[in-house]
């Protein structure tokens, strides 16, 4: 049928660039198929720690704030296992990505589900994110750019949203998997770029999505 949308996987419609492929296969020609540091590659790591600098001014270390995962999925279930005690409650905007709610069980946690709506452009107010939240709020899960709406969160959200972390002490995994995919005028702003946020955020970002390498399995944190 030529006329179904399909919201299903986050599949790109384009294919990993040339160069990337090459290089893949000119790694795999000189032999590096061998096991890489835990931590992911020094090189690797300070590409990312420059590309936030870049894209979004933010400076993290790459020594010590960067880790290369197996896709973003790992990055967010080590955020969960780190972070959470048993019976520690997690956000979660919805629609969003199915893995948030299984990870959070597994990780002991508690998940807590705020359903964005359709007149609200299916951006999360901070009156909602204040409703939801408990003694027991250890993370809010900010999925934006959002997987399946397309949503996108402006300046002035993040930084009401800002204050409600702020009164409550919470932490925030920032799920920036599709931040170079925005269109027309609109740009992806980092929670972390906002004031009193940059201690308490997690970005977990790779690249499936910005570079259509679903099959490479490479995130970052």
């Amino acid at each position: 049928m030529d006329d179904v949308i399909s919201l299903s996987i986050g599949e790109p419609d384009f294919q990993t660039p040339w160069h990337i492929r090459e290089e893949g296969i000119n790694s795999l020609k000189k032999g590096k198929t061998w096991y890489s540091p835990n931590r992911g590659f020094a090189e690797l790591r300070e590409e990312i720690a420059a590309y936030y600098k870049r894209r979004f001014g933010i400076e993290y270390d790459a020594k010590k704030q960067t880790l290369v995962t197996v896709g973003g999925s790992e990055a967010i279930d080590l955020v969960f296992r780190t972070l959470l005690d048993p019976g520690d409650e997690v956000i979660i905007p919805e629609p969003s990505f199915v893995c948030y709610e299984p990870l959070t069980v597994m990780a002991d946690g508690v998940p807590v589900i705020i359903n964005t709506k359709n007149e609200d452009n299916f951006r999360l107010k901070a009156s909602d994110l204040r409703a939801a939240i408990t003694p027991k709020t250890k993370l809010l899960v900010l999925p934006f750019p959002n997987n399946p709406t397309g949503a996108i969160m402006e300046r002035e959200d993040l930084e009401e949203i800002a204050e409600v972390i702020k009164e409550h002490n919470i932490f925030i995994l920032s799920d920036e998997i599709y931040c170079e995919l925005t269109y027309g005028n609109k740009n992806h702003v980092s929670i972390a770029e906002i004031d009193g946020m940059y201690e308490r955020t997690i970005v977990v970002n790779g690249f499936s999505k910005s570079y259509a390498m679903t099959g490479w399995r490479l995130g970052y944190a």
